[in-house]
């Protein structure tokens, strides 16, 4: 089915694929649609923001959210996952020990980078871990679409998924490996020296003539992927291909 993105904040990139860029931290949220299933990749920072994405996604839609995909662990792109009840959520193999590990960690960032602390307390506490996991690639069918998930990492940080959709333009939805309206950012948790090998991937299995949605900021082409690529390599002192 084709969805009219109509919903204000919404982006369209092909019939079943589209996009909102969140304010404050500029945070790309994903939506495919499928005949029986709608997935979601990255849910949002807070409840709130995890509840209105909800609310607008059924109105684009018609239908809940049944699958969700983190990209990684940042607050940023996980705490508004316990907004959506039932659905199945998807993260690259470890990320399900890190987030339930790691709160406590996850709270502090959220609240250093500006949430409220009441607001990051509250879904720290109802936090989502993915209990399906992929190791390698994973097809997921949503009814008269597949949909690959492929654990691309380590790189951004150690547990990085990208989400290839097919269409009349197939689109990426990379997560922080590619960002666009800023530098990209290697935290403590990156793995940057194989960051390069991370977008490699992400390349291979994406082509030239894709539509790559960053993390942050606008969407993109391969080429400027293969640059980010190129300007990572330089700066952590890795080998070009």
């Amino acid at each position: 089915m084709d969805v009219r993105w109509e919903e204000e904040g919404w982006e369209r990139l092909t019939g079943r694929a589209g996009r909102r860029r969140l304010p404050v931290w500029d945070c790309t949220v994903g939506l495919v649609v499928g005949n029986e299933s709608v997935l979601l990749i990255d849910p949002g920072s807070c409840l709130r923001e995890g509840a209105q994405v909800r609310a607008e996604a059924e109105r684009l839609t018609g239908r809940r959210v049944t699958h969700i995909a983190f990209t990684h662990g940042h607050f940023d792109h996980v705490l508004g996952g316990a907004a959506f009840s039932g659905a199945e959520v998807f993260g690259a193999v470890g990320l399900d020990a890190l987030l339930s590990t790691g709160r406590e960690e996850l709270r502090g960032d959220a609240v250093r980078h500006g949430l409220a602390e009441a607001e990051a307390a509250e879904a720290v506490d109802l936090l989502v871990v993915p209990k399906h996991l992929v190791s390698g690639e994973w097809t997921l069918e949503l009814g008269g679409l597949q949909v690959l998930l492929a654990n691309v990492g380590p790189g951004h940080t150690r547990h990085d998924l990208a989400v290839f959709v097919p269409g009349e333009r197939e689109t990426v939805f990379c997560g922080d490996l590619v960002e666009e309206s800023g530098e990209p950012l290697a935290g403590p948790d990156a793995t940057p020296r194989q960051w390069p090998a991370a977008l490699d991937r992400v390349l291979a299995l994406g082509g030239d003539d894709a539509l790559y949605v960053p993390g942050h900021g606008a969407v993109v082409t391969g080429d400027f992927v293969r640059a980010q690529r190129a300007t990572l390599a330089a700066r952590f002192g890795v080998s070009a291909t």
